[in-house]
């Protein structure tokens, strides 16, 4: 099946995106792996025809709100987020008019309903530099609540609106089983993503995106690391730092909606070139102007 994918990947100008969630059998298919938003930047500048997204559903029309013009596929449409759909588009408004001085700031986990409503999207990755850069000092932080109060931590400056969203398979993840994990490994430093908890966040050595996760653990001398994200983000680790030892919360933080990205999934949606993302014209205009102002101010 990879050799297959290979060759028709090229016969039709094709680029396969995978974020490290996705299984490891769709990372050693694609030509570029990475978080939403290294994944967002390359989906910009891409040349191919054709985008094959292995990721959830706000990945796959991050990717065609950059790309009008381009076919941009998923292995599996069903896959989805279910932060992506917690807040309704009516509390945006509501709050636009209760408060003065608003910008509302749009996690990129969320659907192309909900970034036609806001004025700048952010991943974990960016959110600090890119709400700092912003004049407003009035926040209202959708659909993440746990990224948002992290957020609003690094920028007390600002007033902070959070939204009452969250990542299931982040928000799973209790302290015990971070500290039973303290406790089996005691030298082993905690990184976290900032989708947990306040409580698993206190408790970490290192808190960042799943990149800056990598980044950290390939960089530090250090040999063995407690991993708090979800689990697809081991392919990674190991093949960059074969000699050290990675440790995640029992049970592993896992999302099955990711896992949808198999080789037969992938392998099908580009012979059959089915399973496209396709975004209703009105909203593909509003929701695609917050991601070019992230890409800006991200740079």
């Amino acid at each position: 099946m990879k050799d297959t994918i290979l060759k028709l990947k090229k016969e039709k100008n094709a680029v396969i995106l995978t974020h490290y969630y996705a299984p490891a059998e769709a990372q050693e298919v694609a030509d570029y792996v990475g978080d939403s938003f290294y994944l967002a930047k390359i989906a910009k500048s891409s040349t191919a025809d054709i985008i094959v997204f292995c990721g959830v559903s706000f990945m796959g029309q991050s990717a065609k709100l950059l790309n009008p013009d381009k076919k941009v596929l998923m292995p599996d449409l069903t896959a989805d987020c279910p932060m992506a759909h917690m807040v309704a588009p009516g509390l945006i408004r509501e709050m636009r008019q209760k408060y003065e001085d608003l910008a509302v700031v749009c996690y990129v986990n969320s659907t192309a309903d909900l970034k036609a409503e806001s004025d700048v999207c952010v991943t974990s990755s960016n959110a600090i530099k890119i709400v700092r850069a912003l004049p407003n000092k009035n926040i209202f932080f959708i659909p993440d609540r746990n990224l948002g109060r992290y957020v609003a931590s690094q920028i007390p400056e600002k007033n902070f609106i959070i939204n009452d969203g969250y990542c299931p398979i982040h928000a799973s993840i209790t302290k015990e089983q971070l500290l039973l994990q303290k406790q089996l490994h005691p030298n082993a430093p905690i990184l976290t993503h900032p989708e947990c908890e306040p409580e698993l966040l206190a408790v970490s050595d290192f808190i960042g995106s799943t990149s800056e996760i990598i980044s950290y653990a390939t960089s530090s001398p250090l040999n063995e690391f407690i991993i708090c994200t979800e689990e697809g983000v081991d392919h990674r680790l190991i093949a960059d730092n074969p000699t050290k030892r990675f440790y995640y919360p029992v049970p592993h933080p896992c999302c099955m909606d990711m896992k949808l990205n198999t080789l037969s999934n992938i392998l099908s949606v580009l012979e059959k070139e089915d399973k496209e993302v396709l975004i209703d014209d009105a909203v593909s205009v509003n929701a695609g102007r917050p991601l070019n102002t992230m890409l800006e101010l991200g740079r």
